[in-house]
């Protein structure tokens, strides 16, 4: 199951950062900014745009498949690795500077992301166990999709 995930946020990261990184070309090219025929013929001229079109695709596709199986907190979380991977490459590909700004903030990201799963991954080893949230009187961060879960179980 953890391959699943892995592999799952990966793909996910891939095609969310193939649409944003696609849309900066696009949109670079599109400029100047005007409501002609012109303009529409020149931005659906660029390749670029149906890598937009590609990666919103794709994530959805892949993102509802992660949701069948992964907790709604730590995917959440965790669908929004992409963050990270357009600041790399932006900085990579369109020299863009990357601050301590921005550094922190993707160590934040990541931490939240770790803070969600490991919440997670206690509540799920309280569900079976046979104590609950109701039990130990907290609830974390995924505390409705297990209610949910336990519920369907009955």
């Amino acid at each position: 199951m953890k391959r699943f995930y892995v592999i799952g946020f990966l793909v996910l990261m891939a095609f969310d950062t193939l649409a944003q990184i696609s849309f900066k070309q696009a949109g670079d090219a599109a400029l100047p900014l005007e409501f002609s025929s012109a303009w529409l013929v020149r931005v659906f001229g660029q390749p670029w745009i149906y890598g937009a079109f590609v990666g919103y695709i794709g994530a959805f596709f892949t993102w509802m498949s992660l949701l069948k199986r992964a907790p709604i907190g730590p995917a959440f979380a965790a669908s929004h690795l992409e963050i990270i991977t357009v600041l790399a490459l932006s900085h990579y590909l369109f020299k863009e500077e990357i601050g301590w700004p921005q550094v922190v903030g993707c160590l934040f990201i990541l931490a939240g992301i770790v803070c969600l799963a490991l919440s997670e991954t206690e509540e799920a080893d309280e569900h079976k166990d046979g104590s609950g949230p109701s039990a130990t009187g907290h609830s974390g961060a995924g505390s409705t999709s297990a209610s949910a879960a336990q519920l369907t179980k009955h």
